[in-house]
C-alpha cells in the first residue's frame, strides 16, 4: 500500500493548471447562463455531467490526460450550477429599493466569503455522508459514470457528445433570435372573464424550458403541474371573484390576483415543505455524524490514510472558518454604516455572526444530505433560503423590533436579506461539495484535491456573478422592484424572500394566504408520503408543488412538458442496446438547449443596454403578432421533434457496427 501510494501521485494527473483554467472558463459561461435562467424561471441546472463532457472532449487531445485531471475539472465547473443560486436572494436588496446596482466588490465578498465557508462546513462531513453512508447520490454517481465511460471510450463518442450539447446550444439561441426580431412569437397568453371573477393561461416557447423539464424528471414535472393547476385553475378564479369589471383589463385583473394573492399562497406552501424535507432529514445527519466521529477516532488510533481519504486538515478548516468571521463581521458593519439602525449596532453584528456560524453548519449539513438523497437539481435549496430569512428576521426582531417608519423598515429588512445572502452561499455550495466529493470517491480521486478546487470554482463564479447581475438588472430589471418595466425578469425566490422580509417587520404580511398554503402544503405531504409507502416509483414532491403555485404558468407549463418528453425518451433508451448512452445524450441536449437560450438571454440583455430600446431587434411592427404566433408554435414543435430525432439518431450511430443489428 505504501509503495503504490508515490507511483499514484507521479503518473496521475490531477490538480494541474491547464484543468483550473477549463475548469474556470467552462464556470464562467455556465454560471452566466444560470443567473439568467434562474431568475427567469427559479431554477438552475446542475453543470457537473456537461463540464464533463467538455473536459473530455478537450483534454483528450493533450498527453497524460487523466479521469481524475477531468474530474477536477468538472468539480470546478459545478460551482456554476451551485452559486449561481445565490440569485435568490440577493435581487431582493433591489426589489425592495435599497440598491439600484449590485456592487462589485461587496457582491463578490458576499460570494467568496459564503462560498468557502460552504465548502470548509463539509470537509468534516464528508466520511459521515459520503464515505459511510449508502446516500445514493444521483448526479455524483450519474457524473462518475461518464467519466468512467468517456476514459475509455473513442473519439468520436466525445465528439458526438460535445455536438451534441454545441446543436442545443446554437439551436436553443437561433430560435430566441428569431423571437427577438418579432418574427416568431416565444409565448402565447388569454384570459377571459368568468362570473365576476378571471381565468387566464400562457405558455413560454422556449427551448430551456423544455431541458429543464427533461433534467427535473417526471415527478417534478407532475408535481409543478399540479401546482399549477392549484394556482391558476382553482386560486385565480376565486380570488379574483368580484372583481370583474372594477375598471382594469382582464388580463390584467389575473395578473394582479396572481402577483398579490396566489403568489403568497405558494409560499406558504413552499415553507411548509421546506419545514418537512427539514424534518425528515435530520436523523440521519445526526447519526452520520455520530459514525464520522467513530472512524476518525479509529483513523487517529494508527491506521495509514490513503490518498483516496485524505481531506483538507482540520486545522485548515477550523481556521478558516475563524479568520472568515472577520471579514463578515466587516461587511456586516459597513452595511449597518448605510442605515439609521445605530442603536445596539455591535451586539447586532454579533448576534449576526454568530446566527451565520451556527445555522451556516446547520444548513451544511443539511444541504450536503439532501444533495445526496435527491441530487443537488432538486434540493430545495430555496425552502432552506425561505426559512433562514424568517429566523434571522426574528433574530432582528428581538434585536430591533418590528414596525415604524417606511425608510426603518427598509433598512430592517435590506440587513435581514444582506445577512441572509451571506449564509445562503455557504448553503449552495454545500447543497454540491459532497454531491462531487461522492463523484471524486468512485474515481479514486483526492479528497483534498477536490476540496481546493471548489475553493478554485466559487472564486472563479464570483468573479462573473455581480456583472452580469449588474446587466440584467438595467436591461430588464426584476418584478416587483421600483421602476421595473413589462420585460421584468420574476426573480421568484428573490421575490419571495424580500416579501416574506417585509411582512415580518411591516407587520403586513397577510398570514390567511400564506396558512391557506401551508394547508395546502400539509395535504399533498400526506399524499406524498402515502405514495412513497405504497410504491417505488410514484411521489409527488412538495416543494415542486408550491413552486407550481408560485411560478407563472407561463413557466411551470412548458416545464411539465419538457419532463413528459424526457420520460418519453428515457423509456425509447431503454429499449436500445446502450441505454445509459441513449439517456445520456438526451441529458447533453436538455443542458444544450438551457445554456444556448441562457446565454443569448445574457447577450440579449448587453444589446438592450448598449441601444436604450425595450425592443432593439424587433423588425416587424404588433401587425404580425398573430401571424408570428402561429410561427412560433410550428418552428417550436418542428424544432423539438428534429432535436430528439437527431439524439436518437446519435445514439444508435454510437453504438457501433457490431451491434447495428440490434437498433430498433
Amino acid at each position: 500500500m505504501s509503495s503504490a501510494t508515490p507511483s499514484k501521485t507521479t503518473t496521475v494527473r490531477e490538480l494541474t493548471i491547464r484543468g483550473v483554467v477549463l475548469g474556470g472558463v467552462i464556470t464562467l459561461v455556465f454560471t452566466a447562463a444560470n443567473v439568467y435562467l434562474g431568475l427567469k424561471v427559479g431554477l438552475t441546472f446542475a453543470t457537473s455531467i456537461p463540464a464533463a463532457v467538455i473536459s473530455m472532449a478537450i483534454l483528450r487531445r493533450v498527453r497524460g490526460s487523466s479521469i481524475q485531471e477531468n474530474n477536477i475539472v468538472q468539480t470546478i465547473a459545478s460551482a456554476a450550477g451551485t452559486l449561481a443560486a445565490i440569485i435568490f436572494v440577493l435581487p431582493g436588496l433591489i426589489i425592495v429599493g435599497w440598491w439600484q446596482n449590485f456592487p462589485y466588490w461587496t457582491t463578490l465578498a458576499i460570494c467568496v466569503i459564503g462560498g468557502a465557508l460552504g465548502v470548509m462546513y463539509t470537509v468534516p462531513l464528508r466520511r459521515a455522508l459520503v464515505t459511510n453512508s449508502d446516500l445514493p447520490y444521483p448526479e455524483g454517481v450519474a457524473a462518475a459514470e461518464v467519466l468512467k465511460v468517456g476514459s475509455t471510450a473513442g473519439a468520436e463518442s466525445d465528439k458526438a457528445s460535445l455536438r451534441t450539447i454545441i446543436l442545443g446550444g446554437v439551436v436553443s439561441a437561433a430560435f430566441g433570435i428569431l423571437a427577438k426580431l418579432k418574427v416568431v412569437s416565444d409565448g402565447l397568453s388569454t384570459a377571459t372573464k368568468l362570473g365576476s371573477g378571471a381565468i387566464g393561461g400562457s405558455i413560454s416557447l422556449s427551448l430551456s424550458l423544455i431541458g429543464i423539464g427533461h433534467l427535473v424528471g417526471l415527478s417534478v414535472g407532475i408535481a409543478m403541474f399540479v401546482g399549477l393547476a392549484i394556482g391558476w385553475g382553482v386560486l385565480v378564479p376565486v380570488m379574483s371573484w368580484g372583481k370583474a369589471g372594477a375598471g382594469t383589463s382582464i388580463s390584467d385583473l389575473v395578473d394582479s390576483t396572481f402577483t398579490q394573492d396566489v403568489r403568497f399562497v405558494g409560499a406558504g406552501t413552499m415553507a411548509v415543505a421546506a419545514i418537512w424535507a427539514l424534518v425528515k432529514i435530520v436523523g440521519p445527519i445526526v447519526r452520520g455524524i455520530k459514525d464520522a466521529a467513530v472512524s476518525a477516532r479509529a483513523r487517529r488510533a494508527g491506521q495509514s490514510v490513503e490518498l483516496q481519504e485524505q481531506d483538507l486538515p482540520i486545522s485548515i478548516v477550523g481556521g478558516w472558518i475563524l479568520v472568515s468571521l472577520i471579514p463578515i463581521a466587516a461587511l456586516l458593519w459597513m452595511f449597518l454604516g448605510q442605515t439609521h439602525l445605530q442603536d445596539a449596532k455591535a451586539g447586532t453584528i454579533i448576534a449576526t455572526v454568530l446566527f451565520t456560524v451556527v445555522i451556516g453548519a446547520v444548513v451544511a449539513a443539511i444541504c450536503g444530505y439532501m444533495a445526496g438523497l435527491i441530487g443537488s437539481s432538486n434540493s430545495p435549496i430555496s425552502g432552506v433560503g425561505i426559512l433562514v430569512t424568517l429566523l434571522l428576521s426574528l433574530v432582528i426582531v428581538i434585536l430591533h423590533g418590528a414596525g415604524g417608519d417606511p425608510q426603518r423598515i427598509k433598512e430592517l429588512v435590506a440587513y435581514t436579506l444582506f445577512a441572509t445572502a451571506i449564509i445562503f452561499a455557504i448553503a449552495t455550495i454545500s447543497n454540491d461539495n459532497l454531491q462531487d466529493l461522492k463523484t471524486g470517491q468512485l474515481v479514486g480521486a483526492t479528497p483534498w484535491k477536490q476540496q481546493v478546487s471548489l475553493v478554485i470554482g466559487v472564486v472563479f463564479g464570483a468573479l462573473v456573478i455581480a456583472p452580469v447581475l449588474d446587466l440584467l438588472n438595467k436591461a430588464f430589471g426584476f418584478i416587483g422592484a421600483p421602476g421595473a418595466g413589462a420585460n421584468a425578469l420574476p426573480a421568484p425566490q428573490a421575490g419571495l424572500i424580500s416579501a416574506l422580509a417585509q411582512g415580518v417587520f411591516g407587520g403586513k404580511l397577510d398570514w390567511g394566504k400564506v396558512g391557506l398554503g401551508v394547508a395546502i402544503g400539509v395535504v399533498v405531504i400526506v399524499i406524498d408520503e402515502v405514495l412513497r409507502r405504497t410504491s417505488s416509483k410514484r411521489s409527488l414532491p412538495p416543494l415542486a408543488v408550491g413552486m407550481g403555485i408560485y411560478l407563472p404558468m407561463a413557466l411551470t407549463a412548458m416545464i411539465a412538458v419538457g419532463a413528459v418528453l424526457g420520460t418519453i425518451h428515457n423509456r425509447w433508451a431503454d429499449r436500445q442496446s446502450d441505454p445509459e448512452r441513449a439517456k445520456r445524450l438526451g441529458v447533453l441536449m436538455a443542458t444544450g438547449l438551457i445554456v444556448g437560450d441562457s446565454l443569448w438571454g445574457v447577450a440579449y440583455a448587453a444589446i438592450v443596454v448598449a441601444s436604450g430600446k425595450d425592443e432593439p431587434m424587433a423588425v416587424v411592427g404588433e401587425g404580425f403578432l398573430p401571424w408570428a404566433n402561429l410561427l412560433g408554435v410550428v418552428v417550436f414543435v418542428a424544432v423539438l421533434v428534429w432535436m430528439y430525432r437527431s439524439v436518437r439518431r446519435r445514439s444508435q450511430e454510437a453504438v457501433g457496427l457490431g451491434s447495428a443489428g440490434s437498433h430498433q
